[in-house]
């Protein structure tokens, strides 16, 4: 970058960070990201599943039409992205889960 950032410099994704801490507090725990590359952003990532995002999504009433879907790892995961605005921050949530294994041709369904 071409100038230094300061901890004051990452206020708003940090001020989010704290306002979803208390309105949110109860649903289940992201990786949270700040970082000085996107100095306005929040990141919120969900490993353990895509139910965790769409608690949050719904928690922070993101319509199911924002949000991007795509698999990665060879169609073995799942990934969900969706962006808003909040407390001032853009707010990144990307959620990832496995894909079902298809079953075995001439399974019972």
């Amino acid at each position: 970058m071409s100038e230094d950032l300061t901890l004051d410099d990452l206020t708003v994704p940090l001020r989010a960070l704290r306002v979803l801490a208390t309105d949110f507090g109860h649903l289940p725990a992201p990786d949270v990201q700040v970082s000085t590359i996107y100095p306005g952003r929040l990141e919120l990532t969900f490993h353990r599943g895509l139910l965790d995002f769409e608690v949050w999504r719904d928690a922070l009433s993101v319509a199911p039409d924002e949000v991007v879907y795509r698999e990665q790892s060879d169609g073995r995961t799942r990934v969900l992205k969706a962006s808003a605005d909040y407390a001032g921050a853009v707010l990144e949530l990307t959620g990832y889960g496995d894909v079902p294994a298809a079953a075995p041709s001439g399974a019972a369904a």
